[in-house]
This record gives C-alpha cells, structure tokens and sequence, in this order.
C-alpha cells in the first residue's frame, strides 16, 4: 500500500484511541463467582466435569453461562488438551478444515506424562504444573473464569518479570513487555507496522522461559482477544486473555527443562510443520510497487546483472494490472507480449517472476470483467448480513466483492483464475505467488453505507500519472543477464467488550469486512475474521499446485493464523525506512520463525514507506541477508531503493549475498530439518543458551540456523557493535579467528564499515559452505563444497548437509549426509541418493594452533603441498578436490 493511500485512512487509525478498548477492574473480575466443577469423571487420559455457576452472576458484558462441559485429555506425555464449551449452545470453534486437530494417543498415562493437570471442584480452578519438579505452569487459582456469550475471560499468575515469547503478529521487544502490556489479535492493514497495536496476522501461542524450563500455551481460538500481561508488585506476573466469542480451548505443551527448542517441535505437532520451499527461493528478491511499466522492470534486471549483484526473483506489485484489477495487465503499460518476454528472459537466464493478487475483485457487473463474471456465476461471493447479496468494500479498483473461503467452490474458482491468467501458454508463467490486503483490507470507512461514493472520494481506482512507454521499446538489449452459530442475541458490530482495535476509528468492521457478513457454511465474519488470509494463502497454494503438480510452492502473505506456515511464507508488512524499524524487523522475523512456524519469513528491506538513505539501506541490505526470505522492496511514493542506486550499497549487498550463497545448503538443511519436526531455523540466543538469563531479553541479534550467530549494526553513524557472546567459543566468519569470554559477557566490536555485517560460528559446528561467486542458485549449485570444522570448548562439533533436487515435493533422491569430529577426526558419512555433481575442495579445521605432524585422508597420508597452516588464525586448511560422492575421514595429529 503507498504512503498516498495511506493518508487517506491509515493515519487516521493511528490518531484514534486505543482507550476505545474497554478499561475493566480485575479485582471486580476476580471478585466474580467463577464455577464448580461436579459430575467429574476420568478414565484413563480424559477427564470431564460440569462446570456449574457458582455463585450470584457477575455479568460483566452479559449474562454468565450457567453450565458448561470441561474437557481434560493427555493427548502425548508431552501435551495436554483442556477445553471449556457450553453445551447447551453450538458457539463457533475454529473450523478443523482450517486447523486439523492433532491426534490423540488413546493409551496415555496421566502417571507417564511430563505435565499434569489439577485442579479444585469449589470454586473451580486449574492448574498445569511439571511433573519432575511439581513447578506450576499455568494456575487459574484466584481468577475466576469467566464465560459469557461474547466474553472470554482466564487469567494466569506467572513469576515476576516472565520471559514470555509470542502472541504475535508484532513490532513490540521479542521477550513481551509485562508492564500494563496488552497484545490485541484483529488482523488488520497496519501501515507503519506501529508498536503496541494488533497488525495483520494472529497467533495466540506463547512460550514461557524460566531458567528451569520453557512450556508453550496455545489458544485455539480465532476471535477478537486481548491479551494483558502485567506485573503487579509483590506478586509476579499475570497473563490474561479477554476474547469476545468462541470457546476455551488450550493446548499446554511441556516444552523441556533443557533445551527450548523442544516447545516448538512439540507446536509443531498441533500446528503443522513449515512447508519446503524451493532452493531457488533462497536468492534475491527485487521488487517495488511504482514501477511504471514494463521497460522499468526490464532495467532493474538489467541494471542488477550489469552490477554483478546476485537477483534471483523479479516482482511485480499491482502496477501492472489494468485499472487495479487483479487477473489483468494493463495493455498500455504492461501489454501481455511484452511481460512475456520479459518472463522468458529471466527464465532462460535462470531467474524467476513473482506478481501480485489481492483478494478483492472489482464489483463490474455486465461490463464484461471474467473473474467477477464467473465469480459471481458460481455464487461464491462472501455476503452481506441479508445473506443474499455480496458484500461489498472499497478496495485498489475501486467497489468490490471479496471470495468466501468457506464456500465449497471457491477453491475450484480460484484455481480456474491462476490456470487462465498464469498459463505458460498464453499468459505470465509466474513461479511463485505474492497475496496482500488479505486482512481483509478495505478502504472503506465504517459505516460504508455507500461503498461507491467513497470510492469515488478517494479516486479509486487512482490515475495512472505517465505516459504510456513505446509498445515496441527494446528491452534487454544490452543485458549480461463449519457449523451454524446463533449470532441473533449478539451485537457482532459493537460487542459489550472492546477490544483495543487500532483500525480507523476501532469499530470491528471499520476497513475490513463487516463482522456481520456471512459465509456460505453460515459463519459470520466476527468470529472468522482473523482466518481470512490464511484461507486465501491454503486456495493460493492449492491453486499453485495445480498449475506445476508435485512442485514445491512459493506464496508470500501478509496476514497469517496459527498453522499458515504449512503452507505459505510471509513478509512483515508495510514498514518505514527508518532505523527502529531496521531493529524491530529482528524480533519479527524470530516470532514468526522461532515460534509461529512460518520460518519463510522477511521484511521490506530498506524499509517500504518513506525515503531511504545510503547508510540505512547498506545496513538493512547486510541484515536482510540474514532473512530466510530476502526482498528489496518500497512504496511508490519513495525514491528508488534498488541495491544498485549506491555504491556502497551495492558492495553491501554483494558481501552479503556471497555470505548468504556460501551458507545456503546450511540454511535449505535447516529448512529440511524443520519440514521434518518442526526445529527452528532461526533461533534467539536462549534458545541455545537457555540457563544464561543475559540473553532472555536480547533481540538484537539471533541465530541464522543452529550455529551462525549475527550481530548487525542497527545504529545510524555507529561503526561499532556491543555484542553479547555466550559461553561458548566463537569463529569469525570472516577471518576464522576465536573469541570466548568465559561465563559470557558483552564485545565491544569496532570498525564495522558499512559493507560489513558482524557474523560468527558458534563453536561445535561443521559448515558445508560453498564456494562464492554465483549469479544464480542454479549456478551455486554448480560450485564446490568446502567443510569448515568449528570445535566447541569441549573439542566436538557437528553438522548435516541435506540434498535433492531443490524443487519436488517428493524428491525421488535425497542425499543426506552427517559430519562428527571428535579427538582431530572428521568423519562424514551419508547416503548419496541425490547426485551432488560437485567436489569437496577442501577441508578447514578451526583453533588449530600448531602445526600438524601428518594428515590423513581415509587413513592415507597426504602430500604437503595439500597442507596449509595459519598460525596466526588458527586454521589448518587440507586441500581434497576429490568428488562429493561417498563419505570420507580426515584427521590430524
């Protein structure tokens, strides 16, 4: 979205007031009769009670449920699954069609299990505590639960200033603030990505650290909630979710006393592992929304080649669509033949083209505009509250009506639109797919009594402000390269209890659909909101799917729930080129990555909205190499920000690139592992030092996969970074030499120039790194292997390398291959199913002081000349150039 839209209604939103969410005291919530439990029954894992009123009700924003059912199973020894619903009302549940349920195994044990539930019958409370050391986790003891028909209320005591990780989407600290701290969840188009405010996408998970152990809690529950953390003097931390519908349905996940990675592989099991992407996504991506027409997107590929930058990916925002129309091009500025050729030269180049499709399709009726005709043939519209009528917003091209996800031929309709629009054949043969606005965003302000007078006022769709370029331009001449909820009784469009919505003038419906509009299931848009982009990203990687059967997809989203990961990545939205925004892109990408499993992640680098400048951009372009996913990308309201603009930039974003090339089989290994079960890939540094409460709060630098730890600068003018190094020994990336600081502690580290990124191997790893100097993944993958052994303090490291053909779903090879060094030795072994068709070409064993008095390849001497010994740094270096085909030992006395 450009900063001119923006004006026009975002702005707007960030000068209403929060205070319209709703002030209550919870000392009179407290003081409320909560329930008791009777008719409690166990057998075996599960457990179920009534929940009878207990007392005189509170109705704090309408009348208390007399009755409710209280669900308890141990589902693994590791999760226990507690719900609280009414059973005498079928209230909405977050469909399983969105969000598959885990299965249950039938044969657990309470006595077996890692966490236990307990919990008092009068007044009703529970509690969720480690087995091993009885510490409770989570206690509702004191606060009673609160259950009404569009109220929600849990509230928890956890230890004084909690380490509390997630409940995301945000630009808030990565550990939350627990100072009077409230994280809203209400997907909405958040332009400047401001802190303390809801943003585009929801994940009620958090995960809780203390130094004896890390736990998860999931809320499985898609609508409108605050959820307030505050620290109360004398008596820790409380955590307390207030959710305007829907029913309690907790996830507890046991986490590990050890190692906090396990809380994520133990989410992942309820939410889904993250999806493979494809090898070649890992490169550059270049995109910006402004660019005028199709003789600017052919001189940015050029100028990038001509400039010896690495891009791998084109993009292209909605400026080539006609009149803002998605499955369109407009013929004057991007006729069809000539995008085509651009199409075919990236491919034949090896690089790759990705465009933008919103969900909003303009409202044409009889005037000839196929996908609203055939849209609208197949009835899948999402309805206004009459239920017979579409509804209707204001979007980019002006009036339109939006999909419903629910209705059963939707998908079939979606699919038929990127077959036509995106075929090979006879349109733009994209490789991956770009989906925005998919809060759903609207610019319509609430009440939109007349969606098409406010388009009108806010020129929509707006003016093309160019000429038309020469059809017959040249270009590349010079080149180098559910169920029905009764909603009757409920006020869905100003619900009793307000949450602290930050869109416009913080009505539920106010840029979005209306919170009355109506699925084709019978489902309304209060409690579906918060589903809607990851619907559009599961029809989008359907549709993907279908145009290249049993390849991998690639679809960037904006707003994401719990469990989009499977299937999509995401870039963090509309930010600025500004410095804090640089800093806070960390923390999101450690959120999305390190908790929500959607580890495909990234921000605009250079920033989006405003002007950026050199130092900025040559900054973020060493950060952004250090994204899963690396895009360039601004509004058209900016200046041009593509790497090549600066010098400085450029080199910057050279290093970086050779840097990320280097280390992408590491990273596409890590990718592999968390496709597998669900292990992080970036990961802050108390995941990997969990017991050092120094690194609990820091969110200023983070590890790039298990071992490459990044400390970027972050400060305009600075040329220094304070850097904080665990107990453990570390290797300059750069030059290989060793830093420990014993216990931990801070490294003031100097003379970073602005094409410099601060990098590091934590000690115990072994790198396959490649070698530098690739135009293209495709060309990367034609280039030698070198294996650097970093040892840990205790002499050992190890490492994996995963390998196939980079773009199937079901590779029919793989190549998997492990690396352990222990006493001098480095063993590599593995299965070659997946020919890697390169050489080792050499090998780098790391804090080698002396000189060795032989090396031995696969128990064989060899020669001197393959011997090389940098006392100085440290690094003993063996020259192999021997093929990748079979696993091989080198050792060194």
């Amino acid at each position: 979205m450009s900063l001119r839209a923006a004006l026009r209604f975002a702005l707007l939103g960030q000068l209403v007031l929060l205070s319209r969410a709703t002030v209550i005291d919870p000392a009179a919530l407290d003081a409320c009769p909560g329930y008791r439990a009777k008719n409690v029954f166990t057998f075996g894992p599960k457990l179920t009670a009534d929940l009878v009123l207990a007392g005189k009700a509170c109705n704090v924003f309408g009348p208390d449920i007399e009755q409710l059912k209280l669900e308890v199973t141990y589902e693994t020894t590791d999760r226990i699954h507690v719900k609280i619903t009414d059973p005498s009302d079928a209230r909405y549940e977050v469909p399983a069609s969105v969000l598959p349920r885990p299965h249950a195994d039938l044969l657990v044990s309470p006595h077996s299990a890692s966490i236990r539930f307990n919990y008092t019958t009068s007044p009703f409370s529970f509690s969720v505590y480690r087995a091993s050391t009885h510490e409770v986790l989570f206690s509702t003891a004191s606060h009673p639960i609160i259950f009404e028909p569009q109220y929600l209320r849990v509230k928890t005591d956890l230890p004084a200033n909690a380490n509390i990780y997630g409940l995301g989407e945000h630009t808030d600290t990565f550990r939350s603030p627990t100072n009077n701290y409230t994280r809203t969840m209400w997907s909405r188009d958040a332009y400047g990505v401001p802190t303390g405010t809801n943003l585009y996408g929801n994940h009620p998970i958090y995960y809780e650290h203390r130094t004896s152990g890390t736990h998860g809690v999931f809320l499985v529950n898609s609508n409108g909630m605050d959820i307030k953390i505050n620290d109360t003097e004398g008596s820790g931390t409380s955590l307390e979710y207030n959710v305007i519908g829907g029913v309690l349905d907790f996830y507890f996940l046991s986490g590990s006393e050890t190692d906090p990675t396990e809380v994520a592989r133990q989410y992942a099991e309820v939410v889904g592992v993250p999806a493979e992407v494809p090898y070649w996504s890992f490169g550059l991506h270049q995109c910006r929304f402004g660019y005028q027409n199709f003789v600017d997107v052919a001189n940015v590929i050029t100028n990038y080649s001509a400039a010896s930058i690495p891009l791998e990916t084109m993009w292209t925002d909605i400026d080539y669509m006609y009149k803002r129309r998605i499955f369109t091009v407009d013929p004057d500025y991007f006729p069809l033949s000539r995008m085509r050729e651009i199409v075919d030269y990236l491919h034949t180049h090896n690089q790759h083209f990705v465009l933008m499709t919103d969900p909003a399709v303009a409202y044409l009726p009889g005037q000839g505009y196929g996908p609203f005709d055939r849209g609208t043939s197949a009835d899948i519209w999402l309805k206004a509250a009459n239920g017979s009528s579409p509804f209707l917003g204001a979007v980019w091209p002006g009036v339109t009506v939006f999909p419903d996800w629910f209705n059963a031929k939707t998908q079939d309709y979606w699919t038929n639109e990127f077959k036509m629009f995106y075929s090979p054949d006879t349109g733009l043969d994209i490789d991956g797919a770009w989906i925005d606005m998919n809060e759903p965003s609207s610019f319509c302000n609430y009440p939109c009594t007349d969606p098409f007078e406010q388009a009108r006022e806010q020129d929509l769709p707006p003016a093309r402000t160019t000429l038309p370029p020469d059809p017959n331009t040249p270009i590349f001449g010079n080149a180098a390269l559910s169920k029905r909820v009764d909603h009757s009784h409920d006020d869905v469009q100003n619900p009793p209890y307000a949450i602290a919505n930050f869109a416009g003038s913080g009505a539920l419906s106010d840029k979005t659909a209306y919170t009355d509009a109506l699925h084709a299931n019978g489902l309304i848009e209060y409690d579906t909101h918060n589903l809607y982009g990851t619907m559009m990203s599961t029809a989008t990687h359907n549709a993907m799917l279908a145009r290249r059967p049993g390849q991998r997809t690639l679809v960037i989203t904006r707003s994401t729930f719990a469990g989009a990961g499977t299937r999509v990545g995401k870039w963090l939205g509309d930010n600025f080129s500004q410095w804090d925004h640089l800093r806070q892109s960390i923390s999101g990408i450690l959120g999305m990555a390190g908790v929500y499993h959607v580890p495909m992640v990234g921000a605009d680098i250079c920033g989006y909205a405003e002007n950026t400048t050199e130092t900025l951009c040559a900054r973020w372009a060493m950060v952004g190499a250090f994204y899963p996913f690396m895009r360039n990308h601004n509004a058209d309201t900016s200046i041009s920000q593509e790497f090549y603009r600066w010098p400085t930039v450029a080199q910057a974003a050279r290093n970086a690139l050779d840097i990320r090339y280097r280390l992408l089989d590491y990273i596409y290994t890590a990718f592999h592992q968390a496709h597998t079960d669900g292990t992080p890939v970036l990961n802050p540094l108390w995941y990997k030092f969990p017991k050092d409460a120094n690194t609990f709060g820091i969110d200023t630098q983070f590890f790039f996969g298990d071992a490459i730890l990044v400390s970027p600068v972050l400060e305009e003018n600075a040329t220094s970074v304070n850097a904080y190094f665990p107990d453990e020994a570390f290797y300059d990336f750069h030059d290989l030499s060793r830093t420990y600081v014993k216990g931990g502690g801070f490294v003031q580290l100097n003379d970073i120039n602005l094409t410099t990124i601060p990098v590091a191997i934590k000690g115990g790893a072994v790198l396959p790194l490649r070698a530098s100097g690739a135009m293209t993944t495709t060309e990367l993958r034609k280039t030698d292997f070198e294996i650097v052994i970093a040892p840990a303090l205790d002499g050992t490291a190890s490492g994996a390398l995963y390998f196939d053909d980079g773009v199937s779903i079901t590779p029919a090879t793989k190549t998997t291959v492990s690396f352990a060094f222990k006493h001098q030795t480095l063993t590599v072994k593995g299965t070659f199913g997946h020919p890697l068709g390169v050489n080792v070409a050499r090998v780098r064993f790391l804090d080698v002081q002396s000189a060795p008095r032989s090396v031995k390849v696969n128990g064989k001497t060899v020669e001197k000349s393959a011997i090389a010994h940098d006392a100085q740094a440290g690094v003993l270096d063996v020259t192999l150039n021997t093929p990748f085909t079979r696993g091989f030992t080198v050792e060194y006395q």
